[in-house]
């Protein structure tokens, strides 16, 4: 090990910095960010670092560096392109026994700044020694997909009782088991959540020993059209501590992967007409098991609360008193249309939009026809495959132009999405023209007409 790990104090105490461009800038603001004071020495200091200077209540020192700058400091940061003058500031920082950080030049530091992950008070810093920068940036921007910002409010929740369990617990090895359940139960869960009062309540229950109360919860979670990188970080979390999973047909494959490997995991259904499970006993199950104390993931397709029946069954777990949580999803309008190059508004074209089922609750699709063609709107059908040709043939009878772009857009997201592309008047003889299967989204208005600019997504097969 090249470098040891430390973290460094710095409220309160006087840092050097070198330089006054761009590179000491960024150091600054981490420094400032530690709510050290800053000495700033450089013949130009730029306007940003001399706001971070006054802010720090430091000081500015327009002229070239001297030793006696070192003065008083408990760090050095030499941040010029001068390499003669970085290389004088560490050898008088070396002299001293300060600290020094010399920016790009690790042989002449004896400290180095890490890649950070702040989620305060709890701090990750990720370090290849100098050698690789780039690849410890690399990580931690992976470690910040991973570590929600919760994790911070977490962390100041057992600093609040952390000398009350000392007291409760002596021993090294019973606090930590103490908190070991801690952060990994319904407590972390609560926290997590953004539910800090709920959390604190449980943990002071716990620590006065009162009889354990943990129901079970369920996680209503919008799993996006189908690309697993469309998934929100809350989801992603969630996913991975539920003990069973209640999914439907239009979940992708991929994203089920990601849930937690050793979880039950339940088809619920659905497709038109054909429910593996009917919507009542769905709402049952998932408080049945919420009830025996499991933690319940209703994952989705989309998003939970735009044609994804959501609305009835947290309707459910509300009557009976079943904790939820509710993660919003990527809908297939917004996540299909941007992959198939489509902009659901554009100011030429559509200055709104509007989500409109392709069928009822009673399978009609006995719609507000009038309404749906107002001029300077896009029409996103969901579950119009079936309907397509009636869909068509009521809005051009309703006073659309048969000429009006409409597209087809079929397992958007995913590698096998295809994207159909015609008017009202043909797009069902394409459609006949060619095998398609939902799931599908239909958009009809003008915007359509600017996939042939817009469309990026390389998986995409087009038929026009």
């Amino acid at each position: 090990m090249e470098f040891l790990p430390l973290f460094h104090n710095l409220r309160g105490r006087r840092v050097l910095v070198v330089g006054g461009g761009e590179i000491a800038l960024r150091k600054s603001r981490l420094l400032a960010d530690a709510g050290a004071v800053l000495r700033v020495v450089a013949p130009e200091v730029e306007g940003q670092l001399r706001e971070l200077v006054s802010g720090s209540g430091g000081e500015l020192l327009l002229r070239g560096y001297l030793e006696s700058d070192l003065d008083g400091c408990g760090l050095i940061i030499a941040a010029t392109d001068d390499e003669p003058l970085n290389a004088q500031v560490s050898a008088d920082a070396h002299r001293r026994c300060v600290p020094v950080n010399v920016v790009d030049a690790p042989a002449l530091c004896s400290v180095i700044f890490p890649a950070i992950v702040d989620r305060s008070p709890l701090i990750i810093a990720v370090s290849s020694g100098g050698d690789a920068p780039v690849l410890a940036r690399l990580i931690r921007a992976k470690l910040e997909t991973w570590i929600p910002s919760t994790y911070g409010q977490l962390a100041g929740l057992a600093a609040r009782f952390r000398t009350q369990v000392k007291g409760l617990f002596p021993a090294v090895q019973q606090r930590r088991a103490f908190w070991e359940e801690v952060f990994q139960g319904p407590i972390a869960d609560r926290q997590l959540a953004g539910q800090g009062a709920e959390a604190e309540r449980l943990l002071l229950e716990k620590i006065n020993g009162a009889p354990p109360n943990a129901p079970g919860e369920v996680y209503l979670v919008g799993a996006g059209p189908g690309d697993p990188d469309l998934l929100t970080f809350r989801a992603l979390r969630l996913m991975q501590q539920a003990d069973v999973v209640l999914y439907d047909r239009l979940v992708a494959p991929a994203i089920l992967e990601l849930c937690r490997r050793d979880a039950d995991r339940i088809y619920v259904g659905k497709r038109r007409a054909d429910h593996a499970v009917p919507q009542d006993q769905i709402n049952q199950q998932l408080v049945d098991l919420a009830k025996q104390g499991k933690r319940v993931l209703r994952l989705k397709g989309g998003d939970p609360f735009i044609f994804g029946r959501g609305g009835e069954e947290i309707e459910e777990l509300a009557a009976q008193g079943i904790p939820f949580q509710v993660v919003p999803g990527i809908t297939a309008a917004s996540g299909c249309s941007a992959y198939a190059g489509i902009p659901l508004t554009h100011r030429d074209y559509a200055q709104s939009v509007r989500f409109v089922t392709g069928h009822l609750k009673d399978g009609s699709t006995d719609l507000p026809w009038v309404d749906l063609v107002a001029p300077g709107q896009t029409l996103v059908f969901y579950m119009g495959l079936v309907g397509l040709p009636v869909i068509c043939e009521q809005l051009i009878a309703h006073g659309r132009s048969a000429q009006t772009p409409a597209a087809l857009i079929q397992q958007g997201t995913t590698s096998n999405q295809r994207v159909f592309t015609g008017t009202l008047a043909n797009l069902p003889q394409l459609v006949a023209e060619h095998e398609v299967h939902a799931p599908t989204l239909v958009i009809v208005g003008e915007v359509v007409q600017l996939r042939e600019k817009l469309a990026w997504f390389e998986g995409a097969q087009s038929q026009v």
